[in-house]
């Protein structure tokens, strides 16, 4: 095992999707293509995906936190880009700090700050 690499969002109109998440996020997709979509972030993958037979799917209902060294700051920044609120930025110990947004097509964008996590290679 090497390690975790991609996430895959599912959605309703890829179009529209890929457009909310380069406006949301600052980046182009490195793979697009009209049965998914690719972004590159810090060394892993979020993949958009439009197969609808995999809505509602058992296993589909995990939460993927994006690190941010300000939960705050990038909770507002997609509120404005037009996500919903799931759950406002919270303490949960120490000083971790977590929140969650939805994106327009229902998925579940987490967001920590956990200054005990250390990337190794």
């Amino acid at each position: 095992m090497l390690g975790l690499c991609s996430v895959i969002h599912h959605v309703t109109d890829l179009e529209t999707a890929k457009r909310w998440y380069a406006d949301a996020f600052g980046v182009k997709p490195y793979f697009d293509q009209p049965f998914y979509v690719g972004f590159q972030f810090g060394g892993f993958e979020l993949g958009l995906d439009p197969d609808p037979k995999q809505y509602n799917s058992p296993g589909f209902g995990s939460i993927t936190y994006w690190r941010t060294d300000n939960v705050q700051a990038m909770f507002d920044h997609l509120i404005r880009s037009g996500a919903q609120a799931n759950e406002h930025p919270n303490c949960v110990g120490g000083d971790l700090i977590i929140a969650s947004v939805r994106d327009p097509f229902g998925n579940v964008i987490g967001l920590m700050y956990n200054p005990e996590f250390k990337i190794t290679e």
